[in-house]
């Protein structure tokens, strides 16, 4: 971050989300940087021109709190954890005394309306989460819309469903022999592809609405089962046999059966209609058949 004038970017946490953020905003008019957790990694942005500060997730050191006072935007990608928001927790003075910021996005997830029974939500409905991940995520929003209301920072939550793009996706499981498909009868998901998740940032950060709330996914929900069976026909080979999700089940570790807890179908709208954004990627086809192609 040390183009003096122009919008500065920083990040909470430079991980999948942000770098495509990061990559999507015209270098020659953004100056960008954030926290990561590991010196390695902070030299390697570094190279690409990218200011990288060391966080710990604790209190911010004075580099960290000097470079978020410039910052004219701000993306939060960090969870929360059992001790709250971390970024609320080290920043929100910081950032309540900004004279800089015009916007700030939180990146939250569609984790938040719990199981619908394949219902569609849109980002009116009801907060029903069903794990302790999720009811922290909730509290996560809640206090950031509390700063919002009450200090005017210029909070922007955006929900976002499965994520997936180059390098994370169905094709790594396939090719290491890891993949499953498993059959649960009526059962979908709603995703995004990364490139999408940076372009509707960016549309946000053109069009800012502070206080509002955007689900982020693609316009069709579908069942894993459809997903691993397609992208094992673009590499040609035999998809995994079908497992139904009582057997298989059995075998999950916690964190793999709480993805299958909850049924919901989730609702794009407004991200098209507010923010007018075109998906490059409307739906899992249109995602893996460009992700095949660049990995090939």
């Amino acid at each position: 971050m040390t183009r003096r004038g122009g919008p500065k970017l920083f990040c909470f946490g430079i991980g999948f989300s942000a770098k495509a953020l990061i990559d999507h905003l015209p270098v020659a008019d953004w100056s960008t940087g954030g926290t990561v957790r590991d010196l390695e990694n902070a030299q390697q942005l570094v190279t690409k021109g990218i200011d990288a500060t060391l966080w710990d997730g604790g209190d911010l050191n004075d580099e960290a709190k000097h470079k978020l006072l410039a910052a004219t935007h701000v993306l939060v990608s960090v969870p929360p954890g059992e001790a709250g928001d971390p970024v609320i927790n080290a920043a929100s003075e910081i950032l309540k005394s900004s004279t800089n910021l015009n916007w700030l996005g939180y990146l939250s997830t569609t984790g938040v309306y719990g199981n619908t029974n394949g219902a569609f939500v849109d980002e009116k409905a009801p907060l029903n989460p069903s794990s302790a991940r999720s009811e922290r995520r909730v509290a996560a929003e809640a206090g950031w819309l509390d700063l919002y209301k009450n200090y005017k920072i210029p909070i922007h939550i955006f929900r976002l469903a499965g994520i997936y793009g180059p390098g994370r996706s169905v094709f790594n499981q396939i090719r290491k022999g890891a993949a499953k498909r498993i059959n649960k009868l009526g059962h979908a998901f709603s995703r995004i592809h990364v490139d999408d998740i940076a372009s509707i940032l960016a549309a946000s950060i053109s069009r800012p609405n502070p206080g509002a709330i955007y689900n982020v996914c693609d316009n069709e929900p579908a069942a894993p089962s459809e997903i691993t069976e397609y992208a094992c026909h673009l590499l040609e080979k035999d998809p995994p046999p079908i497992e139904d999700f009582e057997v298989a089940k059995e075998r999950m570790t916690p964190m793999g059966l709480s993805f299958w807890t909850d049924n919901r179908r989730v609702k794009n709208t407004r991200i098209r209609k507010e923010l007018g954004v075109k998906l490059k990627y409307p739906d899992y086809r249109s995602g893996l058949q460009a992700i095949f192609a660049a990995e090939d």
